[in-house]
């Protein structure tokens, strides 16, 4: 039985292998399954029916607790460990307690009596169906993630960019905590993704936090969470990151903002995995494993009392260095095509082209911010693009500076261009004007003042 998708593709046929070695009992149950629209398949013994499901694309597995060649009930833990999404329903002429409850142990979806199957067989198959695809739903989705933040996503050819990957790699196996080092914008918080997605922790919780964005006692509450009463407003109990992490990866970013208070209580994780809620008395238990970054000398730092000396050896186990864009010109017009292909599919525009001077002012350009910078530019080139050709005045003023060109060009013309363009485009939202074009609201206020734009 075959459904079409809203896209048009063909879902998988929903197939059953029945397994009993009474013939004319197999024979009629296939019949009466077949006659509901599923595609069934039909073996004798365990060894034919594990056969049979190697080769077939089979959902659900009816199958005979006594059979010629295995026990049935035995039977299902063979058949989850070929295909854990497979659920198995046995059959039985004699039902046991005993068998019934070592049936479920192992992974059975039910368990019933020959004799009661005729009323109980159909909708028990519809049921295991149905869970079958729900997990394989789940089982689908977890994988786009996984690929979609594998190793093979971070764009780049460079030597430098290579090298950190290759690291990266070799730690990822383990459960080993990383420090990622870097500029902003670098892209650390890509790898850290990378790291557990190619990790044995890929199918468990990525959870991320910027320790810059919070204050002193918040960061605390988000990271460890609290018990009720434990301060006002505290209502309920609450999980702090580090429990949403559990099993998984926590990523703290811009580890070098946190307090010294803070970095003793993260040490104590570190080293056996416990800590305690803001308010708790109890001590309480994770398995989690730390990816930091920072943008900071932690060294130094420590060095100077502002970070704990002890804290930096546990992190830099293992360090990476991630390269800033400008080590690694060669890759900045891939990324570039890259996202303008993102932002132009983003608001239907066409294959961008860039013109020769364009692409040389974007090499040249320092890019302080990085990678996100470049993407964060690529987004305000495509907006503002006319056309599929993409030239050198699309690009702000500082550009064009930065290459001396500012006596031959008109650069608050250009800047101002830009504005109207982007306010245009945004329906005179001043906010999100001044994001696009990475100034302050306030800065934007005094520029539409200072050239007079109506």
């Amino acid at each position: 039985m075959r459904h079409v998708n809203q896209d048009g593709s063909l879902e998988m046929e929903d197939t059953v292998l029945i397994i009993d070695d009474e013939k004319k009992i197999c024979s009629l149950l296939a019949r009466i399954i077949e006659l509901e629209g599923f595609t069934v398949f039909q073996a004798n013994t365990g060894k034919e029916g594990l056969k049979a499901l190697a080769i077939h694309d089979v959902k659900v597995v009816i199958s005979d607790v006594k059979l010629p060649d295995v026990n049935g009930v035995e039977l299902v833990k063979e058949i989850k460990k070929i295909k854990p999404y497979v659920e198995v329903i046995n059959l039985t002429a004699f039902g046991t307690i005993q068998d019934g409850v070592m049936a479920m142990r192992n992974g059975a979806f039910d368990y019933i009596t020959k004799g009661d199957d005729n009323d109980k067989i159909i909708p028990l198959v519809y049921k295991a169906m149905e869970k079958v695809k729900l997990q394989q739903r789940v089982y689908d989705l977890e994988n786009k993630i996984v690929k979609r933040f594998n190793f093979n996503a971070i764009l780049g050819q460079s030597r430098q960019l290579k090298e950190a990957l290759d690291l990266a790699a070799r730690v990822a196996a383990t459960d080993t905590t990383v420090l990622l080092l870097g500029e902003t914008g670098t892209g650390k918080e890509v790898f850290a993704q990378s790291i557990h997605y190619e990790g044995p922790r890929k199918m468990k919780p990525f959870v991320a936090l910027n320790c810059s964005g919070f204050n002193p006692e918040l960061l605390e509450s988000e990271l460890f969470g609290y018990k009720i009463g434990a301060f006002t407003g505290a209502i309920k109990d609450k999980k702090g990151l580090l429990e949403e992490a559990n099993e998984g990866t926590l990523f703290l970013d811009e580890i070098g903002e946190m307090n010294l208070d803070l970095q003793a209580k993260l040490l104590r994780v570190l080293e056996n995995q416990t800590f305690i809620k803001v308010g708790d008395t109890q001590t309480s238990k994770v398995n989690v494993r730390i990816i930091a970054a920072t943008n900071r000398n932690l060294k130094e730092q420590a060095d100077a009392g502002k970070f704990r000396l002890d804290l930096y050896y546990r992190l830099s186990v293992f360090s990476i260095e991630l390269p800033s864009l400008s080590q690694r010109r060669g890759d900045i017009i891939p990324i570039a095509h890259h996202y303008l292909k993102e932002f132009a599919f983003k608001v239907n525009k066409p294959t961008f082209i860039m013109e020769e001077s364009f692409a040389n002012l974007l090499i040249k350009h320092s890019w302080k911010g990085n990678i996100r910078e470049l993407k964060n530019m690529m987004e305000r080139v495509v907006i503002l693009a006319d056309s599929n050709l993409l030239t050198a005045n699309l690009l702000p003023y500082e550009f064009h500076h930065a290459e001396g060109q500012d006596s031959t060009m008109n650069l608050q013309a250009i800047e101002k261009q830009h504005i109207i363009k982007v306010l245009h485009y945004t329906g005179e939202n001043k906010t999100e004007t001044a994001r696009l074009l990475g100034i302050g609201l306030t800065t934007l206020y005094r520029k539409i003042e200072e050239y007079n734009i109506g």
